[in-house]
């Protein structure tokens, strides 16, 4: 059977040793289908992005790419513009029988931090062949404000699985029926299930996203409910013909058009969007785990937040416009708890939220 490994399969994985984790397992580490993976005690500034290849490792690479080296057990600011390379606290010894996939975390997305995994001999980011023994490493680049890390600060997650656990286009369209995963009258199931843009406003300000700012102060990843929203963020408010222009090089978050969830035994990906369709990126982190938006796990009405960046002319988004797909998966078993219900959430039941770095509304 294919699918994609629970919580407590993988406490089970980290208890055997088959997961290694260098530091004791924090609180919210493991999530119901995914696990956070934590920078290690040492990150190098590097001239370019780069993977070792099929004969190479890691480290036997940055001795060609590295520039200087920075130790992150007292903290180190990563600056815009750069790129770096940090070795994580977690080590994988896999076996023939898993695979895995790495993400950045939502908070992380929403930073507009840009990471992308990479072990050794790897010829893919973000992938883990199976059989894969050895360490992890992440690749980090800034991308609107610079930001202050730390050993131990988690800035991406992995998903172990068995197999291929995609759901099919058909498998898709009934559990659509079933659970309506996406809550729209006109959803298109091609690869995933279609996500539009909300353009009509949220909040008595009728906001329709948040532009970020330049030349801000930096975010430290691990302060939660700490920053002023306005010295970071420039809100959008809606405008009458319900249009929004992308402007070159800008990052924005938008939400869904639709309410979205993922049931108790399945799990979901936003998936990249197909730039055919319109010059711009749109949602870096793209795990969604069992439970979210979902009845049973006490949500409702529950948008995806969408990263968004434009690339290089400016792109007119209109409301309800489709931005990305959900791919839905398979979980091998029903994880021991749900999205939000044991650890609580910062993002469940959310509508246009930023990261959980900034202050509230009304704060």
């Amino acid at each position: 059977m294919n699918g994609i490994i629970p919580s407590q399969t993988l406490l089970s994985l980290i208890a055997s040793g088959r997961i290694t984790t260098g530091a004791p397992v924090g609180e919210k580490q493991i999530q119901p289908a995914s696990m956070d993976l934590r920078l290690g005690r040492r990150v190098w500034r590097v001239r370019a992005s780069f993977l070792p290849g099929p004969h190479r490792r890691v480290e036997d690479r940055l001795k060609d790419v590295a520039l200087h080296e920075i130790d992150l057990t007292q903290g180190a600011v990563l600056e815009t513009g750069a790129v770096y390379i940090a070795e994580l606290l977690e080590s994988l010894d896999l076996g023939p029988d898993y695979l895995a996939s790495a993400n950045p975390k939502s908070s992380t997305g929403r930073l507009d931090v840009f990471t992308r995994l990479i072990t050794d001999h790897a010829t893919l980011f973000d992938q883990i062949a199976p059989a894969y023994r050895g360490p992890l490493f992440l690749e980090i680049s800034p991308r609107t404000f610079p930001v202050l890390v730390r050993t131990g600060t988690a800035l991406a997650q992995i998903r172990l699985r068995k197999g291929d656990a995609r759901l099919s286009d058909a498998e898709t369209a009934d559990l659509q029926r079933q659970e309506t995963l996406v809550a729209g009258s006109d959803v298109s199931i091609q690869s995933g299930i279609s996500v539009g843009v909300d353009l009509t406003g949220f909040g008595a300000n009728h906001l329709v996203g948040y532009r970020a700012k330049r030349h801000t102060g930096l975010v430290d990843m691990d302060r939660i409910g700490h920053y002023a929203v306005q010295d970071f963020w420039e809100p959008i408010p809606a405008r009458k013909d319900r249009e929004l222009i992308l402007d070159p090089g800008q990052f924005y978050i938008l939400a869904s058009k639709e309410a979205v969830c993922v049931p108790a035994d399945y799990a979901a990906e936003m998936t990249p969007f197909d730039p055919l369709v319109g010059e711009f990126r749109v949602h870096y982190a793209g795990f969604f785990d069992p439970g979210f938006g979902h009845a049973s796990a006490g949500a409702q009405n529950t948008r995806a937040v969408l990263e968004v960046r434009s690339r290089d002319v400016p792109f007119i988004l209109e409301d309800g416009q489709i931005v990305g797909r959900l791919v839905y998966e398979r979980m091998l078993e029903r994880p021991a708890s749900l999205y939000g219900v044991a650890q609580g959430s910062n993002y469940q039941g959310q509508g246009l939220k930023l990261s959980k770095h900034f202050q509230p509304a009304g704060t």
